[in-house]
């Protein structure tokens, strides 16, 4: 399993890219100044013939730990493991997101049912990498809604060609009552400052993972209680990956890097909304935790 983070290191100011190793950070940057993202890393070991595996062993061979993943979380210096210019979303790939759209949606001929069962799926801008907030700084609540929701989401890393570089975690912040209002009112629901976190590892695409066999959850702290737990079996996301990467790169050229967020099959009940001063958590055991904090909407 090869996973990766990208850090700020305060001696050098420069953003590192590093191979995480029982919990300890390798610099791959102090080897080869250039490699700051996985995306360079993949194109060279590609044009070499390596090996995932091998390529990083040659990386990071004789080189003693930068820091200890605890220490860069602790001190907020992960960043997102990659710099996307873009992220695009899926939507409605999940029965349980179908459910939760049309319980919100306030029209009698559900659009939502159609699009689960349409051969085209959903698929929205939701952020640049300026509006991108990093493993552990909060994601902030929008001014104008009432029933706010975490969406976390299994993340593809894509090559501008879209060969899946790896995966990562997503959180898609979402306003269910502006999108419920109107669909039409989506990129309000979607598109907003704070909106957007993933990360904190990237999990390389060595060809050995199997993510049917996955299992991603959802923890919502509040105080010192839970208010809201849950998790889904990646066996229920209903579109293949290739599907949704061939519909998002159909007329549509995207970056090396882009991240795709595959939809989600986690929902809180209706009744329930995001306060601030809530910390959500989204888990894979193969990728980690991607944890962000709940702030306030921006006043003015």
């Amino acid at each position: 399993m090869i996973r990766t983070v990208r850090y700020w290191d305060p001696d050098s100011h420069t953003i590192h890219l590093g191979l995480l190793q029982d919990g300890q950070v390798y610099s791959i940057t102090r080897r080869v100044p250039a490699f700051t993202d996985p995306i360079p890393v993949w194109y060279t070991l590609r044009s070499l013939g390596l090996s995932i595996e091998d390529g990083f062993a040659r990386l990071v061979e004789g080189a003693s730990p930068a820091a200890s993943f605890d220490d860069l979380a602790g001190k907020s210096l992960l960043l997102p493991p990659v710099d996307a210019r873009e992220v695009w979303a899926a939507g409605v790939t999940y029965e349980r997101s179908r459910q939760a759209r049309n319980a919100e949606t306030k029209l009698q001929d559900s659009v939502y049912d159609r699009v689960y069962d349409a051969p085209r799926p959903e698929i929205f801008f939701k952020a640049t990498r300026d509006r991108v907030i990093a493993p552990g700084l909060p994601l902030g609540l929008r001014s104008d809604s009432s029933w706010m929701v975490p969406e976390p989401e299994l993340s593809l890393v894509l090559t501008a060609g879209g060969d899946i570089v790896g995966w990562t975690l997503g959180d898609d912040l979402s306003s269910r009552d502006i999108e419920g209002e109107n669909p039409l009112y989506l990129p309000q629901a979607k598109v907003f400052s704070r909106s957007c976190s993933f990360g904190p590892v990237l999990l390389w695409n060595t060809g050995k993972e199997i993510p049917a066999e996955w299992t991603l959850s959802l923890t919502i702290r509040r105080g010192e209680g839970v208010a809201f737990q849950g998790s889904v079996s990646l066996t229920q996301l209903r579109r293949p990956f290739a599907e949704l990467i061939a519909y998002l790169r159909r007329d549509n050229p995207v970056p090396d890097g882009t991240v795709l967020m595959t939809g989600t099959g986690i929902v809180p009940p209706d009744e329930f909304t995001l306060q601030p001063g809530d910390v959500v958590d989204i888990e894979l055991p193969e990728i980690g935790v991607l944890r962000n904090p709940i702030a306030a909407p921006i006043e003015g």
